[in-house]
């Protein structure tokens, strides 16, 4: 959570005339430096702490993420909780890096493999749980499991983390299961 470092004028304007009344002998030109370094340190400060993710309106509405959420992480059926946070982090991710091809789930290069939970599941491998859709974005292969994939561009870790592509994984089977429309082929 970011903190609010942001304090009321009027506090700091008693506190710069107490501090005139009780030491008169210091010269205002100090004492005003000495009050902007430290709005400046507070602002910066303020900047520099990260600043947490807010809950993304799609994701609370049409996803139903009110609440952690299990998510299948393995082909053994694990399960793991996805925060409403970290689907928003990945929705933010899908918008910045997939939406141009595959607007609501569709795939615009080739409309008839889309990102419905049923043509996740038909994949070979299939692609219904984070860990298969981390290792398809890390390593693209076609549909049919057969070759590289090159319609869809290659994740390193370099460009996203393991933790930013488990979110990106976990908005796709998010809305896969419960986005409406999501994944369709006929438009």
């Amino acid at each position: 959570m970011q903190l609010s470092l942001i304090i009321p004028l009027r506090h700091l304007t008693r506190s710069f005339n107490g501090l005139l009344r009780s030491h008169p002998t210091l010269p205002k030109s100090w004492i005003t430096g000495v009050a902007i370094a430290l709005l400046t340190g507070l602002t910066w400060l303020n900047l520099a702490l990260p600043a947490q993710a807010a809950p993304d309106p799609y994701v609370l509405r049409y996803l139903d993420v009110n609440e952690p959420v299990e998510l299948t992480i393995d082909d053994s059926g694990a399960t793991r909780p996805f925060s409403i946070e970290e689907i928003s982090k990945g929705k933010r991710l899908f918008e910045d890096s997939c939406k141009n091809c595959h607007v609501g789930g569709a795939t615009l290069p080739n409309p008839l493999i889309s990102l419905s939970l049923e043509t996740l599941k038909g994949a070979t491998p299939p692609r219904d749980n984070i860990a298969s859709l981390v290792a398809y974005m890390r390593e693209p292969l076609s549909y049919d499991g057969t070759e590289e994939a090159f319609g869809c561009r290659q994740v390193p870790e370099s460009w996203l983390s393991q933790t930013e592509v488990e979110n990106l994984s976990a908005f796709i089977l998010r809305a896969a299961q419960k986005g409406p429309g999501w994944g369709a082929t006929s438009f």
